[in-house]
């Protein structure tokens, strides 16, 4: 008996100590392999977009901002009828049921049904309670201005990713790093929680500070947008610059498109015109002419020469010019635009010494602006140069340019002599942590130096005080520029019928403080000169401008000028920027539950627009800093679906 019960306590020991040092083997030894192995079985883990970081104008106006939002998803084996929840969802967020169906179909775990929801539609599909159906809050990008400045701003996809404009270009700076949350599974697999926990938060990205004044932006579209329904045009373009820095202040290009609902729009219609479309720049290319025979010392302002009545033939072939022109001074070759005198100034300098004027000027080349698509434009090598080429090349054909070419070119003669490199973004900030993008200008090409470019300015004075361009004037101020009339080249010849009219100069003259460029792209109507569809709206705009940055005139303005009514100062207030007149329709979206708007005072930009969406209206932003009016007033009815309510925000008013 002893012996038995001595084997069988060995064996209970050989047995506790078996289970002992299995038991060792799996909670100690093999602990984090089994803890990663169940994870792997228990969990999934889904990424969420973080917020991306905030653009604003150089006044700390927010052109974007990104909002928390609704994304909602589904536990396939928790969705009671799948036919249901996929038509609720097309019906209220829309997309294809079919591929909804087969989605909750092949994944038994996880399905998203619709990512970064307006307010409004997440309260619908919350409101019909279907199980297995959840919601998570997500960052979603929204442009309070809607069209102002969206071609350069750009736009985001579902994926938080930008696809155009500084959106893309920046991406990497404002994207952000995503956020982590787990999902947990039961022992079928196939059965989901709700987010139970979070590996990482969502780390916002670095915030933009552009060069744009939203202002300037506003009346620059807004005067572009009368001049292109004015003459039936295709479509128009303008950018105005800082002479001094390269600093973009305006760029528009019509027809425009709304970035919060972009897909709508056509893709013409998201083009950025300004530096991705290149035309034939006609005669406000003379300019370049003109600095080339000064730089060179071959012509002085007061020579003369002979324009031959309108008409020359070189090789074989016959070049007419806009209008007979006997003997014209030099100056007068470029007040009054004679392509015959462009020609002949052309062939005294040679193929070799325009074309090396024309790259100096940075033409048939990328200007380097932070935004992604630009072109080059084109210009032939002057290897590949026919005889006749300098005579085109010299007014303005044979070649093709964009309107932000052209402007920087003339920036150059406005400051001196210094082709600088345009931009738009001038800070990143990061954390409280500001760095500025562009503490200095940075010179591309010196094309002419300032002894050059001083009569030059004189005689691009005279295209406006005598010249093609008298309705470029601006009441105060003197005004230096160029017309543009070129016909378009349609199968490989020039079209009877399609223009390009454009303007281009700064002001004061004799101190410029801004340079601008219009392009009226296919006026109809009969009327199709630049200084007739261009020069109008270059003077409407700069005025309103100067006005606003404060530039003191430089001449005594008579009451009007001749054939102008006299001018009205609606310069808009300092600080506020008014909604684009062209900007498309509000966004509709059905109202939250909530008859009556609420009371933003005193909250920042950010939260009363996040407010204000949720409740379906559509806000408009003034100014910066908290909000101190607002249009519907607080109390007010909720009248339709996308009521817009506009919001004037004021610095330290809180």
């Amino acid at each position: 008996m002893k012996r038995r019960a001595a084997i069988l306590l060995a064996l209970a020991v050989l047995w506790t100590a078996a289970i002992v040092a299995r038991l060792w083997d799996l909670q100690v030894r093999r602990h984090d392999e089994y803890r990663r192995r169940a994870e792997r079985q228990q969990q999934r883990v889904v990424e969420l977009d973080p917020p991306r970081g905030t653009i604003r104008d150089a006044r700390g106006r927010e052109l974007a901002v990104s909002i928390e939002v609704d994304s909602a998803y589904a536990v396939p084996q928790q969705v009671q009828d799948p036919s249901r929840v996929v038509q609720a969802v097309a019906r209220i967020a829309g997309g294809d049921p079919a591929k909804l169906l087969r989605q909750l179909e092949a994944d038994k775990e996880f399905v998203w049904l619709a990512r970064k929801l307006d307010p409004p539609q997440a309260e619908a599909l919350r409101a019909l309670n279907l199980p297995g159906v959840y919601f998570w809050r997500e960052s979603k990008r929204y442009y309070p201005l809607r069209a102002l400045a969206a071609g350069i701003v750009g736009y985001v996809g579902t994926d938080d990713h930008g696809l155009a404009g500084l959106e893309a270009e920046y991406d990497q700076e404002i994207a952000g790093k995503p956020g982590r949350r787990i999902v947990l599974r039961d022992a079928r697999r196939g059965t989901a929680a709700r987010p139970d926990d979070v590996l990482a938060e969502a780390e916002a990205g670095a915030s933009l500070e552009l060069t744009l004044d939203a202002a300037i932006q506003q009346v620059t579209e807004r005067e572009l947008g009368k001049a292109v329904a004015q003459y039936q045009a295709k479509s128009g373009t303008a950018v105005v610059l800082d002479p001094r820095s390269g600093a973009v202040l305006a760029m528009a290009s019509l027809p425009s498109f709304d970035p919060n609902r972009f897909g709508e729009a056509p893709a013409q219609d998201r083009r950025n015109r300004a530096i991705q479309d290149a035309f034939e720049p006609g005669s406000t290319f003379k300019m370049v002419t003109a600095a080339a025979a000064l730089g060179a010392n071959l012509l002085d302002p007061n020579d003369v020469l002979d324009c031959q009545m309108g008409s020359i033939t070189l090789a074989g072939v016959t070049i007419h010019d806009h209008k007979p022109f006997g003997l014209l001074t030099f100056r007068d070759v470029i007040a009054k635009s004679s392509d015959i005198g462009a020609i002949k100034i052309g062939l005294q300098l040679g193929d070799r010494r325009l074309y090396d004027a024309i790259r100096g000027f940075g033409f048939g080349q990328q200007s380097g602006i932070d935004l992604p698509g630009e072109s080059a434009g084109l210009l032939r090598p002057v290897e590949r140069w026919a005889y006749v080429t300098k005579a085109y090349v010299a007014f303005g054909q044979g070649l093709a340019t964009t309107a932000l070419q052209i402007a920087n070119a003339f920036a150059a003669v406005a400051n001196g002599g210094h082709l600088l490199r345009p931009y738009v973004v001038q800070a990143v900030e990061r954390g409280g942590v500001r760095r500025d993008l562009h503490p200095a200008p940075v010179e591309i090409s010196r094309p002419a130096d300032p002894a050059t470019m001083r009569p030059l300015e004189r005689m691009l004075e005279g295209v406006v005080t005598d010249g093609t361009a008298k309705a470029a004037a601006v009441p105060g101020y003197t005004v230096a520029g160029k017309t543009g009339t070129a016909q378009k080249a349609i199968g490989g010849t020039y079209s009877p019928d399609r223009f390009v009219g454009s303007f281009v100069g700064f002001a004061p003259a004799r101190r410029p403080e801004l340079v601008a460029i219009v392009v009226i792209n296919e006026p109809r109507g009969g009327r199709y000169q630049g200084g007739e569809v261009a020069a109008p709206t270059f003077s409407a705009i700069l005025r309103e401008s100067l006005l606003y940055l404060g530039v003191p005139p430089d001449r005594d303005p008579p009451e009007h000028w001749p054939g102008e009514a006299a001018p009205q100062d609606s310069s808009p207030p300092n600080g506020v920027v008014l909604a684009s007149a062209t900007v498309p329709d509000p966004v509709a979206v059905a109202p939250a539950a909530g008859p009556a708007v609420p009371d933003l005072s005193g909250l920042t930009a950010r939260e009363a627009i996040a407010r204000s969406t949720a409740l379906g209206l559509h806000p408009v932003v003034n100014g910066s800093g908290f909000v101190t009016r607002q249009e519907p007033a607080p109390g007010a009815p909720l009248s339709a679906p996308g009521e817009r309510i506009e919001l004037w925000l004021q610095s330290g008013a809180r």
